[in-house]
């Protein structure tokens, strides 16, 4: 059943990508050799699997190709939030910074790699919302150095950033990603069944029917369509039908959803931590029980991001407004 496993993968960018050429070519357009010279940055918003990321990392693939002296790295917020990790994290990514040890190494380590560095710099900041605003400041001061920003909400985040962060960013120019359609998640999903499976033994109606389900969730339907070709392999059967979808559909979610718990950072999972194990629990505990947790608590406008970072990853809901306000699990 399964030919190449790695097109099965979300974190697989595709030879081709699929309903995204429009916003492929502005991203090229704002990333030529000759636009970097001006240091310019980029935002691209979206919801979730809407194809933010992949759209980014294609992109900079072919930049890379077509191009000398390009470097590029990519940071998610959630996991790498503050200014130490995500120097480290763009150093390593770019191969400057192999010999530099994550604990211990001072960020003016990693700023002056990328000072040093002669190529033309590209950084892309997945889930830009959670992270501290000091990597903004330090990688703007930064010549050569071009942003790729991306989140979700794009009122939220603009709204939250200080006003001398978003003085040196607002002109930005701005790629916005829709959900997918119906019959766009279908060739989607068709393109990773021609390089990844046996397509004859692929129904068309279960690819149909993950489509249905994923709702224009690009993330959910290649999660859902590995989980049932995996259980075609591990339970022997000759084809991949909607019977099977439906058997794996619940399993493909709570994977999808506990992905993301892995991805999230210390203090991020501390808090989601609280949720899941009280259920449901008012505001003032939960930093209550934060506070006593953590040894070096951040402040609480940062622990609010974090916590509305772990709604829009439809991990926790929220109910009510300030001192009213409540959270529950959704895991």
């Amino acid at each position: 059943m399964i030919t190449d496993a790695r097109a099965l993968r979300h974190a697989f960018v595709p030879r081709d990508l699929y309903h995204r050429e429009g916003q492929i070519d502005h991203l090229s357009s704002q990333l030529t050799p000759s636009t970097l010279d001006r240091g310019d940055h980029v935002f691209i918003f979206g919801p979730s699997g809407a194809g933010k990321t992949t759209v980014a990392k294609y992109t900079l693939g072919q930049l890379e190709a077509e191009h000398l002296g390009v470097r590029w790295a990519y940071v998610n917020g959630m996991s790498d939030n503050t200014a130490a990790a995500v120097m480290h994290k763009a150093v390593r990514d770019m191969g400057l910074g192999a010999d530099l040890r994550r604990e211990g190494t001072p960020t003016s380590v990693a700023v002056d790699r990328l000072r040093e560095c002669d190529d033309r710099i590209i950084i892309v900041l997945d889930e830009v919302s959670v992270m501290d605003e000091r990597p903004l400041y330090v990688l703007y001061e930064i010549p050569g150095v071009s942003l790729i920003c991306i989140t979700t909400d794009e009122d939220e985040w603009l709204a939250d950033l200080d006003e001398k962060v978003y003085s040196r960013l607002s002109a930005a120019p701005i790629v916005r990603l829709e959900k997918y359609s119906h019959a766009e998640l279908v060739d989607i999903l068709d393109a990773r069944v021609t390089h990844g499976l046996v397509s004859s033994r692929v129904d068309d109606t279960a690819v149909e029917f993950i489509a249905d389900i994923a709702a224009g969730n690009a993330r959910k339907a290649i999660a859902m369509l590995r989980r049932a070709a995996a259980y075609v392999e591990n339970n022997e059967m000759r084809d991949l039908t909607p019977a099977v979808v439906d058997e794996i559909a619940d399993e493909a979610q709570r994977e999808v959803k506990e992905r993301k718990i892995r991805a999230l950072g210390t203090h991020q999972r501390l808090l989601f931590r609280i949720v899941r194990r009280a259920g449901e629990i008012d505001a003032g505990t939960l930093h209550a029980r934060y506070e006593d947790q953590m040894d070096s608590p951040k402040a609480r406008p940062t622990r609010r991001r974090y916590l509305r970072s772990l709604k829009q990853y439809e991990l926790i809901d929220d109910e009510g407004n300030g001192r009213g306000k409540s959270y529950r699990s959704l895991v």
